[in-house]
């Protein structure tokens, strides 16, 4: 791989010796590996279920945060046909943070129905020049006002919205706040909260505190195996409470912001596994994954009539947090 995390480190070295003895086989072929080859992929594959098995919080966070991991334009290319991005928020400007538009969303690859979707997400960008633009995957307000958009439009139409979380949070620029970033989000919380079609969220990388929440709000929210969602990153949590980002780890282990986590309490209702090492390992594997569970979902949430879609969508955020007295 080209970027390599920490924990990867000896399971690279491994994978490095490993292709050093094929070659030399391929080059001599007098000399007879074959069992060594075999012994030396038996260690890698033990040492590469080891580590991938048995990540920590913090290494999940990493992963989710690894730059060649897919990100929503690579879903919507691989999931729907004719996608037609839409621009602007008709209010100020457009929002390259924030991508969404029409598309066809291919459910017959995955025994469902081809449909028309709104689709809408994150975008992080590949190169300096993109993440520049797109700021990382962080909307400012007419990105959400974008959003709210994109979404109203798919009520008029009576076609289903599929959202795409993958943000370190929302844009925290002076100029953001002075046009509103806390209404904005708001706003589309109430809007998602009682938009009359069903709407299916995917937590695909990162989810951090009111940016990603604000396209957040669903029938059905599904995440994956190594995405985080939570009220707040890490290293923010560490530097509030220990006053530095030396605590991050402790602090992931605190959240609980692991699919596993928030499975666990409601939060979210699948968790769509990952190839191991990641996302980015086999993006097809994911994709593939990802568009088998929304297929399901979107089968399941269009045969609800309006009212019992709004009321069953109202509970399932009600519940969340609630607790009883003895």
């Amino acid at each position: 791989m080209a970027h390599l995390l920490d924990f990867e480190k000896p399971l690279a070295d491994l994978e490095a010796k490993l292709a050093e003895l094929r070659a030399f086989e391929a080059e001599d072929g007098s000399v007879d590996l074959s069992a060594q080859v075999a012994a030396l992929e038996t260690r890698v594959d033990t040492l590469r279920q080891s580590i991938y098995r048995g990540l920590t919080r913090w290494q999940r966070v990493q992963l989710a945060r690894h730059p060649e991991r897919p990100y929503t334009l690579d879903y919507i290319g691989s999931l729907t046909a004719g996608f037609m991005e839409l621009h602007g928020d008709r209010l100020f400007a457009d929002d390259q943070a924030l991508v969404g538009g029409p598309a066809t969303f291919r459910g017959s690859r995955f025994g469902s129905a081809d449909r028309t979707v709104m689709v809408l997400g994150h975008q992080k960008g590949r190169d300096t020049k993109q993440r520049k633009e797109r700021r990382f995957g962080m909307p400012n307000p007419e990105g959400y006002r974008k959003a709210q958009r994109l979404m109203e439009m798919a009520a008029k139409f009576g076609k289903p919205v599929i959202t795409f979380l993958d943000t370190p949070g929302a844009y925290p620029g002076l100029e953001a706040e002075e046009r509103g970033q806390a209404e904005a989000i708001a706003r589309n919380l109430l809007v998602m909260a009682r938009l009359p079609v069903p709407i299916v969220v995917v937590v695909i990388g990162e989810g951090a505190s009111g940016g990603a929440l604000g396209i957040g709000v669903g029938d059905r929210v599904l995440m994956l195996e190594n995405a985080w969602y939570s009220v707040i990153s890490p290293e923010s949590c560490s530097s509030i409470l220990w006053r530095s980002w030396d605590h991050k780890e402790d602090a992931a282990r605190a959240l609980k912001l692991t699919a596993p986590d928030l499975i666990e309490h409601g939060v979210i209702d699948e968790i769509i596994p990952e190839p191991v090492g990641g996302a980015h390992r086999n993006p097809q594997a994911t994709f593939e994954a990802a568009g088998t569970a929304i297929a399901a979902h979107l089968d399941a949430l269009s045969e609800l009539p309006t009212d019992e879609l709004l009321a069953g969508r109202l509970a399932k955020f009600d519940a969340m947090g609630a607790f009883r007295e003895g």
